[in-house]
């Protein structure tokens, strides 16, 4: 459980840390063309697959940590 908590603070500080900085006028070719809504999705998506990956690892490693302490 405390590899589940540290994960779930660096995916927030990730969050945190990271701004958007338009270079060469991307930011206003989005927003114009409409097309900010797929680039949010889109990271959307990534953010919460990552995320499940962590936590199905995470349950994973807990599960043969229980395994590994109940056959000593």
């Amino acid at each position: 459980m405390k590899t589940f908590k540290h994960s779930l603070f660096f995916i927030a500080l990730m969050f945190c840390t990271f701004t958007a900085k338009a270079s060469d006028g991307m930011e206003e070719y989005f927003y114009s063309s409409g097309k900010i809504k797929v680039v949010v999705a889109v990271s959307a998506v990534v953010m919460i697959g990552l995320l499940y990956a962590v936590i199905r690892v995470d349950r994973r490693v807990s599960k043969l940590e229980k395994k590994l302490n109940s056959n000593k």
